[in-house]
Parts: C-alpha cells; structure tokens; sequence
C-alpha cells in the first residue's frame, strides 16, 4: 500500500501534541476584531499549534483510538547490496530469506522500469501482524487488512512476514514497486527531504494495479475470478471510472488493466507509461500519447478482450445455486460472508461476516436456513478483540456442537478463545505471548486438543494444544508455511496444507500449496499427491475420514474438489464460471459437517460473497472426470491467450538477480535525525491598514527510520521581530509510554476600528483610530500518555507559559472635507500585566465510538481533566465529557453529549483571561459572534440580547444530534455512505454560561440558558476536511430567526 502525505499538517499536529487531536474547542477571538492574517498558511498552522497548547482555551476535540506499543523491539540492520533490512527475529536463516528475496524483486523491476533507486533501500519487517501493527514508523494505526506499507518520506517498506514464503515474497515485491514509483516521480529519496506539495498525483488504480500486477504477473486466479464476474453482471466500467476506489476495488481492477497493457503493447511498456505519469497530472493524456488510443478505445478494447476470454466459459460452466442451497445471500449492505464452519451435529454454522456495515464478526446462524440466531463477537467497538484474524483464518466446533474456538488478537498478544455459541459468552481464553499469531485452529474429537497454525518469527509451523494439562507441543519447525490444519475423524492425524514439497529453500522458490498428512502420535509428515499445480488448500475430511474435500485452482478457478486418499483419484464437485474462495487466496471458504453430511462454501458472485450448501450425497461424490473449459488458460488475464512476456520470464525464473553471497554485514540500529520534509516556504508582502509588512515562513519535520525520535522545527519572520514566530517540538515513541516536549513563542495580533470628528487647533478634523493589540506567548511544556489499552489512556501534561501583553494606538488624522491626511502618530497604550504561570494536567479518556467519513456513528466516549495552573495566575480547570452513539436503526444514528468546562479558583476570574464562549459552531449553533448585527445590541430594541449570556468562566452544554448518509438513505452508491461521504443532521443544541458570582436558572439562578435547532449537512472533501453547512434557528435570538452557519469541523 502507497502512503502519501496530503495530510500532512494533520499528521504534524498529531506528531506534536501526542497523537492528541486538537483540543481547539474555545478560540480566543473577540467581537468587532479586524484580522492581520499575514501569512494565511503558516500563521494558521501556528496558531492552531498555540491554541491547542493554551492553557486557557477550552480542549474537547481529543479523542481518538490508541496505538498500542505492547512490546519494545531490539532492531538490528542487515545490509545488502541495495537494501537495508531493520529485522529483530533471532532466526537469521528466515532474515536472509527476505533479503534474497528483495533483492530478486530489485533486479527484476530495476529491468522493468530501466531504473535504478537513489540511495539504499529501507525495509523494515515485523515477525506477525499484530506486532506488525504496533509499528512506531507509521503514526497511523495499521489495520488486520493493511499487509504492508511503503511511505514517501524516507521511503521505508513496512511490512509483517506472512503466513508463506509466497505470501511473504509476494508482499516484498508488492511494496518495492511503490519504492520505484516514488523515486521515478523524485519523491522519497530516502537521502534528501522534500516538499509536503509534490505527491503522486495519480489514481490508486494505476498505482496499486501496477504493484499487483508486477509482483504476481498476469496469471492471477483471484483478479480473474473478479473480472469474470464483472463482465457476466454487465458492469465492466469504462477505464476513467476506476477512479471510483470505493465501487472498483484497485488492486483488482487496476492489475487487470495493467495486464491488458503489458499483454497488448508488451511489458516494457509500463516503465515508459509510468515514468510519463510521473511527470504528468492528467493520466488520460498519458495513456492516449502513449499507447496511441483514446481512452474510449481503450476502454472499449479491454472490454472485448474480456469477452472473447469469458462469453465461451458460460455454457462451460454452471452456477452455485445449481449445486447447492443459498442460506447466506451477499448483498451491497452485506458484501463478506466468509469462512464458514458448519457444527458437527448440522444444525449450526458460524460465519464471518459484515453485515453489521462497521466491522467483521462472528456470527450464528440456522444451518438449513441461513437464519442468524446471534452475533457473537462485536469488534468495532468492544475493547476486548483487537483482531478476531477475519482475513486468513476461520474457526472450529467441539463434538459437542456447542463451543466455538477461534483465533484472536487481544492486547498484542494471540489467544484461543472458546465461546460457547449458544449462549453468546466466552467461556475460556488461552493466551500464547510466545507466538505471534494463530490461525485456524482445530478441535480433536475427542475435545482434548486443539490443533492450529501458529506464526513464530516469521515462520509458520503447526501446533497442538492440550486443554486438560495446558501445554503447547510443537509439530513442524522449518522455513515452510504449514497451513489450515484440520482433525481426521479417529483423531490420529491431522491433514493441513505445506509449501514443503514444492519450494526450493536454496533458490528461494515457493513453489505451490499441497496437502499433507501429520501422524499426529509419531510426528511423522506425508505427502499427499493432489494436483501438481496451482493451490491445494482448506482440507476437510469425509465422514469415514477415507476422502478430504478441497480447494483447487488448477483448473484457473477455485473449485470443490475430493481426493479419495484410497486410491488416489480426484472428484470434481463443483464446476462454477466464477469460484469459492475468502477474502484472500489462502482464506478458507469449505466446512463439512460429518454427522449431517454436508458441506457449507463461500462463493464470490454479483461482487459479494454468499454461504451455500450441499446437502445431497450424489453432489459430495463429484464427478470423475474433470471439466474441459478450453485451451485458453482461466487464470490468464486478457488479453494474452498463453501465459508469455518478459514479465512472467522474470518471474518463473528464481535465479534471476538472486544473491549468490549471503554473507550480509549485520550491525546495531542507533538512531539519528533525518530531515524527512520541508513545508513549502512561504514569502508574502501585502499592505492593509495598518501599514505595509513583508514575512516569511517554514516548518520542517524530522525524525529516525523507525520513528522512535521525531522533531518538529517552525519559524516565521514578519516586518517586525516582535511578531515572530518560533517552535520546537520533540516526541520520543520508544516505549510504550510516549512522551515530549514543546517550545515555541507564538504573537496573537488582533485589533479595534473607531472613527469620529474633532477638533485640532480650533479647526475640525475626521480622525481613524486603530488599535492593535498584541498578546505573545511563549511555552515550554512536556507531555506523556499511556494507552491502557486500544480505547482508554492516561495523558500527562506540565509546563510554564509567559503571556505578554503590548498595546499600540495608531492615529490618522484628516481633512474633513478633501480626505486629506494631515497628521499620524503612534502612541503606546497601557497593557495588562504579564501572565507567569505552571501547569500540570492529568486526563483519562475512553474512547469506542468507530467515525465515520463526517461524524462518529456508533460507540461511545469519555474525558475526564484536572488541570491546576499555579504563579501570579492561580485556578483549576475541569473538563468532563462523554458522549453516546446509538444505531437504533441502519443506517441512523442519534448522538448525545454532555460537556463541561470550567475554571475554579482564586484567579479563574481574572480579566487577563479570556471569557468561555458559547457561540462556538462546535458548542450551540446560531450564536457565533460573527451572525451578530447592531440592532442586536440596542438598548433601545426591546428583542436586544445579552451577549453576556454566552460568556462566563464556566459552561455547560447539551446536544442532541440524529444524522444519517444521505445517498445510502436514497439507495444510490455502495457502503456506508453511498457514492459520496454526504450527511444529513438534525440538531438541538443548548448550553449555558456562568462566572463565580452568578448561577445559572438549571442551579437556581437567574442567568439563562440559550438553545438552537435546526438541521444541516456535512461533507467530506476527499479525507482532508469536513464541511458542514447548517440551517439553524436560535431559540433566544428574536430578531435573528433562521439562518445559514458555515462549519469546518467534524461532527461531535
């Protein structure tokens, strides 16, 4: 997966401020000000950076999930020819193998593209993908479906090892074609920074197809199954339309494009397009001068080669409900249904599935009829699964037909977990700290055992464990991916799928995935002879443990087959023009139930995945001869007809650019600064009316390769130094507890306008007087916060903040009758003393809401702040908040929160402070100081409101919110939203204000609340911003009544 930066200045507030998102709830702005916005971008990052350090601003947009660094890591360097691989795994034989095997992928794309990269290489791996996703060199939280990452700005590679050595090869050659692309375009030199400006402006299906399809080729049986599907359902897009990521999944649709390029116009083709793209925003142009078509032809001719490949499969092949029973049906609101596993007795299958919209989970359901009886596990917003490892692995029943065993991830570490399925509750979990990640385990007949894969340091070998005594017994220990292990009936072996017998160790050659028998009393391995190509995976034994049911794309689809282990023959079961299979190629996708004599598959149709089942005993037999589909190869992706080209050549030959020295130097990992980029400086000369002013300004970050040390520099110069800006962030991610450290003096300008006639020597003169007033803040503050967990952290905060204050009157005086200027002065206004004060903050805050493209949709959160401020200002403040998310029906949504914010204390009244607002969008809408009006404020009108009753040093506020997607409500477009992010709310908001010597009516006072309702819209541009656009009324506002009020914030 490519990592691009365009949200960078998200990215460095959260670098700054620990991960926090930004606090900035109460701004300190006052009415009748005119701005002096000298440098828009700049001042703006500053002055967002200062209000959310301030001690006296309100902080409440802060919440957010935890990355967890569960484990610290002891990374060494291995050192290749081109690579530099951060590893920490203790076996060094599996670290060799990944660097052979990058450096393999170097020589083949450094052929491809005619390229070779600018510097060395970084690659960093973990050893499973729950360590995987603690990574401190990606600030963003890695989820179970990201398989590896490549960033621009010191072009690291991070990745897990997978559970093969393909899948590992596979990922490795996947990520360097991103290290290629950002370095053809100039981006991501990993010894030189750049500008935040100069991202890979081209669509994702161009960047991430181009991955797919140089690192697995054009013979893709998955990508053809997904295409073949496409083109029976009519809804093969033109080419510009793949644009849409979110209806045209761009791994698969973009791989198929690529290869339609290298089959057409041969494989050399794609480093002369790309470096074209490189230099290009407009990739329609690209493609058209290159190729020499328009992108209509274009279009047109794929389609065509789509179906001279598949129009002759139809009659060739049948359709899944004429080989079993549809119980789980795949639509656009349920896209997975996967991996299901059917209990021994028939009448239960758990499945996974994500009908729910907002995560995958384990389900129960009736076995004959699909109905789901209970949802057994909630991940989007239980804190207890960090992973129920939905992508390649699936579950077991006991003989009993009552509890569920499956892998999961929680608090870094892999468990098995049994849940007792017919009731809904965990009964037992079994943590394993020693090994990485375990898939699909097995329960023995007799239910003593459990059997199941295990990755250890970046190997995957089988395991056994005994409940009754509670050990662990490990049955493989090799290099070799030992999958999908699974009990024979008498409990004396165990059949699982091995690379064992196919690769080669020596030349690095995964070759393909067999069945094997494991005697499970002598440890003894066999091999049993499936086919000789292509998967052989997801074994499950018949009833009289003679024959195993399993899948197959020999035939250039995945299909059901049965080896009858007597005497070896192979039964075709099912003959399907689009295939079974999981959410990725080695995911399970069969489960046979012995004493019902049936068998449940996921089958890939209509873009979804649907549940059928066999039932009938004549169709578990199978057909002895396989079917004739063709000359023409179904994994082949169009428009080749024979698996050819310099492409697949570098590909079946394992030799090529493969190391022959392996003596690679090792040395300790001791981090340094680099600069990773430079914001664009910026250079301005402007004049309004308080004079003429130049500036300039420039932020840069920096940080070590794995991202244990950042630090963050910014300055900006203005005409005078008085108005510079300056700051100095450090952050230090090592351990778990992450803590840093902030300087930075940061000028607050604003001022007031008056105009008005005088005298001057007898004679009258028109005078304009503007004041300005300035306010400079410097700061030296320290942070720290410790993620409890996934939901919950504990944050720390302590330092001293100085608040200079500088008042300046500037006079112009004129002819009142020519405008004339006669005279101008400056005159130095009396100031308000100096503010000195310490701090310290302690919060805890709790957050399992899951958000959305606009706003939160489901869950809930909490923040509780103490936070003491101490010198010749001393108060407390006190923040608590908690909001609730509830889905009483899909795709709705009614949101509550609770907030309040308060000083307390001696100096919490002082007028040095600015008062809390209510007005603010984010608070009670209507009320913005900027909606106000004169006749507002006239003492004369008997509808004037009193601004003081949104002002006070203490508030408290309520809201209430129903929003839901639009386009999903109307039926247009797939997912959550539709086909673009576009919410609809309808609000009601109220909130008071008060200081010490007033209480409001809710306490027994006098001072009223204020209340608003309305209803509006929010919009998410392209991830980077939320635009919201409410219509609101404002219930203590007469004469304002309804009107527009323009947001640039998230929902709450």
């Amino acid at each position: 997966m490519a990592l691009d930066n365009h949200k960078m200045h998200l990215f460095l507030f959260n670098l700054v401020y620990n991960k926090w998102e930004s606090r900035c709830l109460i701004y300190r702005r006052a009415a009748m000000i005119n701005f002096r916005n000298k440098l828009s971008l700049m001042t703006a990052l500053f002055v967002c950076l200062w209000l959310i350090a301030s001690l006296t601003n309100l902080q409440a947009q802060y919440f957010g999930r935890n990355k967890v660094q569960y484990k610290k890591f002891d990374f060494k360097i291995m050192k290749t020819k081109h690579f530099d691989l951060y590893y920490y795994q203790e076996d060094l034989e599996v670290v060799k193998q990944a660097a052979m095997m990058a450096e393999r992928w170097y020589s083949r794309y450094s052929r491809i593209f005619n390229h070779e990269l600018k510097g060395r290489q970084p690659l960093i791996i973990y050893s499973s993908g729950p360590e995987f996703q603690q990574t401190t060199v990606i600030p963003e939280a890695m989820g179970e479906g990201t398989g590896g990452v490549t960033e621009s700005f010191k072009r690291r590679i991070v990745l897990p090892y997978g559970v093969s050595l393909a899948e590992t090869d596979h990922v490795i050659g996947h990520e360097l074609v991103h290290a290629f692309q950002y370095d053809i375009a100039g981006q991501g030199h990993s010894d030189q920074a750049r500008y935040t400006g100069a991202e890979l402006r081209i669509p994702l299906f161009l960047i991430e197809g181009m991955s797919e399809y140089l690192s697995i080729g054009p013979v893709d049986s998955e990508t053809a199954m997904w295409m073949r599907d496409t083109w029976k359902r009519k809804d093969l897009p033109q080419i510009r339309k793949l644009e849409n990521y979110y209806k045209y999944f761009p791994y698969r649709y973009g791989q198929a494009v690529w290869a339609y390029i290298g089959g057409r116009w041969g494989d050399e083709m794609i480093g002369k397009v790309f470096r074209m793209l490189a230099r290009s925003s407009d990739y329609e142009a690209v493609l058209q001068g290159v190729l020499g078509l328009p992108m209509k032809k274009l279009s047109e001719d794929w389609h065509k080669s789509m179906e001279e490949a598949y129009a002759p499969l139809v009659p060739l092949t049948e359709s899944p409900n004429q080989v079993g029973k549809l119980i789980l049906k795949g639509t656009e609101e349920n896209v997975y249904n996967v991996s299901p596993v059917l209990s021994p007795d028939g009448k239960w299958i758990a499945f996974l599935s994500s009908r729910d919209l907002f995560s995958v989970d384990l389900y129960l359901a009736d076995a004959r009829t699909g109905e789901v009886k209970k949802k057994l596990t909630s991940t989007a917003i239980d804190p207890h699964f960090e992973s129920i490892q939905f992508i390649r692995s699936a579950g077991s029943w006991d003989q009993n037909s009552e509890r569920f065993v499956l892998g999961t991830v929680t608090k870094g570490k892999p468990y098995l977990t049994i849940i007792n399925a017919l009731k809904g509750k965990i009964e037992k979990e079994i943590p394993f700290p020693e090994l990485g990640e375990i898939l699909n385990p097995s329960w023995s007949p007799d239910g003593q055992y459990i059997a199941f894969s295990a990755l250890v340091g970046g190997v995957t070998d089988l395991f056994i464990y005994n409940l009754e005594d509670n050990t662990l017994k490990q049955m493989t220990r090799d290099s070799f991916g030992d999958l999908h292990p699974v009990w024979s009936p008498d409990g004396k072996k165990i059949a699982f799928v091995t690379e064992r017998f196919s690769a080669n160790l020596k030349w690095l050659d995964p070759g393909h995935y067999e069945l094997a028998l494991l005697d499970v009393e002598s440890g003894e391995i066999s091999r049993i002879l499936g086919f000789p190509s292509g998967k052989n995976i997801n074994p499950q034994w018949s009833k009289d443990g003679q024959s195993l049911f399993f899948l197959s794309d020999y035939l250039g689809k995945t299909d059901l087959f049965r080896l009858d282990l007597n005497d070896g023959k192979i039964y075709q079961l099912t003959n399907l023009f689009t295939g079974i299979g999981g959410i990725t190629q080695l995911s399970p996708a069969i489960s046979y139930s012995s004493h019902g004599n049936m068998l449940a598959m996921s089958v890939y149709e209509n873009g979804y995945y649907s549940v059928y089942l066999i039932d009938s005993e004549d169709k578990l037999k199978g057909q002895a001869t396989l079917a004739q589909l063709g000359e023409r190869p179904l994994a082949l992706l169009p428009p080749r007809t024979q698996p050819e080209g310099a492409l697949l050549g570098l590909l079946r030959n394992p030799l090529f650019g493969l190391p022959k020295d392996t003596d690679f130097p090792i040395t300790s990992y001791h981090p340094k600064l680099t600069l990773d980029f430079v914001a664009q400086p910026t250079i301005a000369v402007g004049v309004d009316r308080y004079g003429t002013y130049t500036g300039g300004g420039v932020a840069a970050l920096w940080s070590d390769m794995l991202g244990y040390h950042t630090l963050v520099t910014m300055a900006e110069t203005n005409t005078q130094l008085i108005d510079s800006y300056a700051l100095i962030a450090y952050q230090n991610s090592r351990n778990r507890i992450n803590w840093g450290a902030v300087i930075q003096r940061v000028p607050y300008i604003y001022g007031s306008y008056a105009a008005y006639f005088d005298e001057k020597g007898g004679y009258p003169v028109y005078v304009e007087e503007e004041l300005l007033y300035r306010q400079i803040n410097y700061l030296i503050s320290g942070f720290a916060y410790y993620p409890i967990n996934t939901f919950m952290r504990l944050e720390f905060s302590g330092g001293f903040n100085l608040i200079d204050f500088n008042n300046k009157i500037y006079r112009y005086i004129y002819d009142p009758y020519y405008y004339e200027l006669i005279d101008y002065y400056e005159l130095d206004m009396p100031a308000a003393k100096s503010i000195k004060y310490g701090y310290a903050s302690a919060a805890l805050v709790y957050d399992s809401s899951l958000f959305g493209a606009c706003s939160p949709i489901i869950g809930q959160s909490f923040a509780l702040q103490i936070q003491p401020a101490f010198g010749n200002l001393n108060f407390i403040t006190v923040l608590a908040d908690y909001r609730r998310y509830l889905v009483p029906k899909k795709p709705f949504t009614l949101a509550f929160r609770i907030l309040h914010y308060g000083r307390y204390g001696k100096g919490a009244e002082d007028e040095r402070l600015w008062p809390l607002f209510l007005g603010y969008e984010t608070l009670v809408r209507g009320y913005d100081y900027a909606t106000f009006n004169y006749d507002e404020f006239d003492e004369t009108n008997p509808q004037m409101f009193d601004f003081n009753r949104l002002l006070g040093s203490k508030m408290l506020v309520a809201n209430v919110e129903l929003r839901f997607p639009v386009f999903k409500v109307l039926g247009l477009g797939r997912g959550y939203y539709g086909i673009w992010p576009l919410e609809f709310l309808a609000f009601y908001d109220i909130g008071t204000a008060w200081y010490a010597d007033e209480k409001p009516t809710w306490f027994g006072g006098k001072k009223k609340p204020v209340s608003s309702a309305g209803v509006g819209l929010r919009t998410n541009l392209f991830g980077a911003i939320v635009l919201g656009f409410d219509y609101v009324y404002p219930f203590d506002r007469p004469i304002k009544g309804w009107h527009w009020q323009f947001t640039i914030s998230p929902g709450f």
